[in-house]
């Protein structure tokens, strides 16, 4: 398995669509609108890169079919100072059931906070407003 790190219109198109895939025979699963994925990411868009800085993968298996994703980032106005830990956060986790593949995400995840100085990893959790997608990061 590869991990890639979403950086041009291809692989964000990827990180996007994975669950539309996984998800297409649950009846229950509502697909957000592709806009509000978008924003999230977009530093134009979304206040919190002000103050925080984010990354995101897709996970692709030997075939070269993406199986997994994840987001992890940092909001320097949540993160706990003085004698409190610094915790990161990550989401936008969907991946087939495999153990393997997942821990691959969540350790991207934890080695990229790690090397930033943070001590925990909270998630899932949204890096955005309450209103698109869940807590606030």
């Amino acid at each position: 398995m590869r991990l890639i790190e979403v950086n041009d219109k291809h692989s964000a198109d990827e990180f996007l669509k994975l669950p539309i895939r996984l998800y297409k025979d649950e009846p229950h699963w509502i697909r957000p609108l592709d806009k509000d994925i978008h924003q999230v990411f977009d530093p134009d868009k979304n206040k919190y890169f002000r103050n925080g800085e984010l990354i995101r993968w897709i996970l692709k298996n030997e075939q070269g079919e993406v199986v997994g994703r994840v987001a992890a980032f940092i909001n320097q106005r949540t993160v706990k100072k003085d004698n409190e830990q610094p915790t990161g956060g990550m989401g936008f986790f969907d991946c087939i059931n495999d153990k393997k593949a997942a821990f691959m995400l969540f350790d991207a995840c934890k080695d990229w906070l790690s090397a930033r100085g943070m001590e925990a990893m909270d998630g899932p959790i949204n890096f955005g407003d309450r209103d698109n997608g869940g807590a606030v990061w």
